[in-house]
């Protein structure tokens, strides 16, 4: 293919350089050198532009032979480059599912919509391990221009779950577009690996439970969550926001980080850490302090003062932190 190529490219200067070289000494004294290889290459490319100046009946005739020999030549060409990106795309595709056929202890996300999306980019940020399973092909296209791995395929396919290594996977992401799907994927993963941690999505309340039979360790509905964190921001303005942390090595253990406001709380104005009796009260851990700057302590100690212009970063169990926000927002 390479010889081929490098013929096709040969022929085409050659006839680039032949056909110049005809209209120059066929023209007469009016035609220059760059006439001569503009004229070519608009016959070449049979735009239509108009002659550059008067044909004569030989240049007329060069002008028929060039277009004869040149729309062959130009065919073979564009027909040569195709050739060469389809395989060069076939070796990177083939290249990515080698390097795919070694992962072990990477994530999966089935299905490459809004949240799908939004999961890979965090991922990616973190410079995880990770591949997509997405049977859109243009939706596989713009994931492999990321630099991500992706199978193009359907995620409901068995042959397609062994080509993502799910005997060897850390954990999956369950987001397809319908519920139906997602179960019986969240079914067919938890077949091939018991072990694997699975975060299935649902679309309706009455489906999570059959989702948690199917083998989904945690289940989503995003509508339901984004409806329940703008409620409690709507009656509880202090909360910034909150984010779900679940330990690979413990994942029953059901955390969260909060970012709350301490304006309008002047119970912990100008008091320390530890007169704030925060982590004695509610065993919630102050991990950050943002002050009224935007700079950031980590890990501040216990002799740090609060300020109400401040907001705080608590980590904490679920339920530990409901009832601290429950009691003092």
């Amino acid at each position: 293919m390479i010889n081929k190529r490098n013929g096709i490219i040969v022929y085409f200067i050659l006839l680039v350089t032949t056909g110049s070289v005809g209209f120059y000494f066929l023209g007469g004294n009016k035609w220059s050198i760059i006439d001569s290889i503009y004229m070519t290459v608009i016959t070449l490319s049979t735009v239509g532009y108009g002659e550059v100046h008067a044909l004569n009946d030989a240049t007329k005739i060069w002008a028929i032979l060039l277009i004869i020999f040149g729309v062959t030549g130009i065919g073979a060409f564009i027909r040569t480059i195709s050739e060469e990106l389809i395989q060069l795309g076939s070796f990177r595709n083939k290249k990515m599912l080698k390097n795919i056929s070694n992962l072990k202890e990477h994530y999966i996300i089935c299905g490459y919509g809004r949240m799908g999306a939004i999961i890979a980019d965090e991922l990616h940020q973190k410079e995880s391990i990770f591949l997509i399973i997405e049977k859109d092909e243009k939706k596989a296209a713009i994931i492999r221009s990321k630099g991500m791995f992706c199978i193009h395929g359907d995620a409901t396919s068995e042959e397609t779950l062994e080509m993502a290594r799910v005997d060897k996977a850390s954990g999956v992401a369950v987001v397809l577009d319908t519920d139906q799907d997602n179960l019986f994927v969240t079914m067919s993963m938890k077949t091939a690996n018991p072990n694997l941690f699975i975060l299935s999505r649902c679309s309706r309340e009455d489906n999570e439970s059959k989702l948690i039979r199917a083998g989904a360790n945690k289940v989503v509905n995003p509508y339901t969550a984004g409806g329940h964190r703008m409620a409690e921001m709507l009656f509880k303005p202090q909360v910034e926001d909150s984010i779900s942390l679940i330990p690979n090595e413990h994942k029953d253990l059901n955390l969260t980080l909060d970012e709350i406001s301490l304006n309008g709380l002047n119970i912990f104005h100008e008091k320390s850490i530890k007169q704030s009796q925060i982590k004695e009260k509610y065993d919630i851990l102050i991990v950050g302090i943002v002050d009224i700057k935007g700079e950031t302590v980590i890990n501040p100690d216990s002799d740090t003062i609060l300020k109400t212009s401040d907001k705080l970063l608590l980590m904490g169990e679920v339920d530990k932190m409901d009832l601290f926000k429950k009691e003092l927002l």
